[in-house]
């Protein structure tokens, strides 16, 4: 079968131009990760930003979790004859965020006889952990000969361990409650501030997650009451 020249030599063009991105893409990240950036005078390398985006979100930032972590790690070497062992600490952040960019229409309601927005928000969702190695404390390290290599995994290790540890307690019940709580009320005066500024006048905001919406939320929830108020009653009620 013969091929149309013309749409030959654009298959030809768009392969190019595919084969031209993925190595600027390629050179563009080895530059980034690998590649020392030499004063003009040429010489050893400078501290110096090396890449710099800004880029806009619509993320609130509703709580923080913070606090210190301890990890501990283990390496093995010589057939099993040279183990060390290194217990850390290190101070740790957990910023929580509740994305507003996904709220739509259907997510919000408007009761104006009680003045009040009900608004079926996003849920809370932490962010990956902050691990401060800059303040990290070697509490202990134990081994009959720890070995260069042996000391960087341990550093390594721990430091994976210590964002897990630090992962896991941000997204506990418990926690996630917390910051649930908190982002109801940074939500709510958020989104009072415009109607206010409108002139409706004191307005309240009911803020609702994902976890409290269920087949009976709308009944459930008596815009009469503070929110707070509201899921102690739903708790109680669910527990009986």
């Amino acid at each position: 079968m013969k091929h149309d020249p013309l749409l030959r030599n654009l298959l030809i063009a768009a392969a190019l131009a595919l084969i031209v991105a993925v190595v600027w893409i390629l050179w563009d990240r080895y530059a980034e990760t690998r590649m020392a950036t030499l004063p003009e005078e040429g010489g050893a390398p400078v501290t110096q930003i090396v890449t710099a985006k800004l880029t806009g979100t619509g993320t609130l930032k509703v709580a923080e979790l913070s606090g210190i972590v301890q990890a501990t790690a283990s390496d093995v070497r010589g057939l099993g004859w040279l183990r060390s062992d290194q217990v850390v600490k290190m101070p740790y952040s957990v910023d929580y965020f509740v994305d507003l960019s996904k709220l739509r229409g259907r997510d919000l309601q408007w009761d104006a006889q009680s003045r009040t927005l009900i608004v079926d928000a996003p849920d809370v969702a932490p962010a990956p952990p902050n691990t401060d190695e800059g303040r990290r404390t070697l509490v202990e390290t134990k081994g009959l000969f720890v070995t260069r290599a042996a000391a960087e995994a341990l550093s390594q290790r721990t430091s994976i361990r210590a964002a897990a540890v630090a992962q896991k307690e941000a997204s506990s019940p418990e926690r996630m409650a917390q910051a649930r709580e908190m982002g109801r009320r940074a939500v709510a005066r958020l989104l009072a501030q415009p109607l206010t500024a409108a002139g409706l006048g004191d307005v309240r905001v009911v803020v609702t997650f994902p976890p409290e919406r269920g087949a009976q939320a709308r009944e459930q929830w008596d815009v009469s009451r503070s929110p707070g108020q509201v899921m102690k009653d739903i708790e109680a009620r669910e527990r009986k």
